[in-house]
């Protein structure tokens, strides 16, 4: 993959988690029972009822991220299995 594609599209997933942590805050705090998520390429009503798949939602992102990061320095997670 190309690092400038890499670079851009760990941008856009920064600014997804940010609006996502966002969300999740108004919405946890309790003052806020309806909150309008934009991600910058949707827009999306969420209630608390929506909570738990929001956080799933940013747990993804977070994982995507460190998977792209990863890609981009080159430094990504080898897993190995005895020989036994």
């Amino acid at each position: 993959m190309d690092k400038t594609y890499l670079q851009s599209r760990i941008t856009a997933v920064k600014a997804q988690i940010e609006s996502y942590e966002t969300a999740i805050l108004a919405i946890s705090s309790g003052g806020v029972e309806e909150y309008t998520l934009d991600t910058g390429q949707t827009r999306t009503r969420v209630k608390k009822q929506d909570l738990g798949n929001l956080q799933k939602t940013l747990e993804s992102l977070y994982n995507r991220l460190c998977t792209m990061e990863a890609r981009l320095n080159g430094t990504g997670v080898l897993v190995t299995r005895p020989s036994w």
